[in-house]
């Protein structure tokens, strides 16, 4: 289920769009202008390079602000004699089927209620401050595409604002002095935390996708494999249908649309494929 939302723009959204922005003419005008040349052939084809990774960090960023993360329908009611629907997930405390007092809705699988947007929110993985919205079933994969090409520009920049200060240019090296030289330094400082935050964060949901889990099934996972372990008995996470698999179902099965920020695969977002066979339940 996917919706769009109105225009939300909040401060950290504004802070995004500038350190974008920013990057973007500081790469473009300075670093490959000192280093090759804007108008030279190499300069016009790094420079085409980066705008195209930028834009599609922008579209990316764009949409997974815009696209709501998944809502629960109104109609909703969990089906515990579907034999199709082998896993049912039930309160930790009395056993009975999850249910939001707040939003007065039974909980599909995987769905979390967000205290920041104030509803229940289809297999939740976090709240984003950064995009002012839920990272959801419906714009998960957007996220992580735009935390990849965010990850990739920040990289590629910051290689050519290393090559631009170390390799003989074509420009005058005195133009390097005065407002270049802070546009070097404010870069630097922005670029170097920026790539190995986000290359850590890029890592950390490859890691959740091969998994397929999402955060907060991680940080649960966590407490569960404490308590089997304590138990005698072994945690296994009821949505892991192995790596391939797992990346499909977030992806998409088109290889080739693995890297674009599009999400016609998802389903609705109330049932979820596991590798169990036969009727069992799991604990959230």
């Amino acid at each position: 289920m996917k919706a769009t939302r109105g225009c939300r723009i909040s401060f950290h959204v504004t802070v995004v769009a500038a350190a974008i922005a920013y990057i973007y003419f500081s790469t473009v005008f300075v670093f490959i202008d000192q280093w090759l040349g804007l108008w030279s052939s190499p300069g016009m084809l790094n420079a085409v390079l980066f705008s195209v990774v930028a834009l599609f960090c922008i579209l990316s960023y764009a949409l997974a602000i815009y696209t709501d993360p998944g809502r629960v329908p109104s109609s909703f009611v969990p089906d515990v004699e579907d034999p199709e629907n082998t896993v049912q997930e039930i309160k930790r405390k009395g056993g009975d089927m999850r249910y939001c007092q707040k939003c007065s809705l039974y909980k599909p699988p995987r769905a979390h209620h967000c205290r920041v947007c104030n509803r229940c929110v289809l297999r939740m993985d976090h709240h984003c401050v950064w995009m002012n919205n839920c990272v959801g079933h419906a714009n998960y994969k957007i996220f992580f595409i735009f935390v990849l090409y965010t990850v990739i520009a920040c990289i590629y920049s910051l290689v050519l604002l290393v090559g631009s200060i170390t390799i003989d240019s074509p420009k005058d090296n005195q133009q390097i002095e005065g407002s270049y030289r802070t546009v070097y330094i404010l870069s630097g400082l922005l670029l170097v935390p920026l790539s190995l935050a986000l290359g850590v964060f890029l890592g950390w949901h490859v890691h959740l996708i091969l998994q397929n889990k999402t955060t907060i099934e991680y940080q649960e996972g966590v407490r569960a494999m404490w308590l089997a372990e304590k138990g005698g008995h072994v945690h296994s996470h009821p949505y892991d249908l192995g790596a391939y698999e797992n990346l499909i179902s977030v992806l998409g099965p088109n290889v080739c649309c693995w890297a674009c920020p599009t999400t016609r695969h998802i389903g609705s977002g109330l049932r979820y494929r596991t590798p169990f066979e036969g009727s069992s339940t799991s604990r959230s």
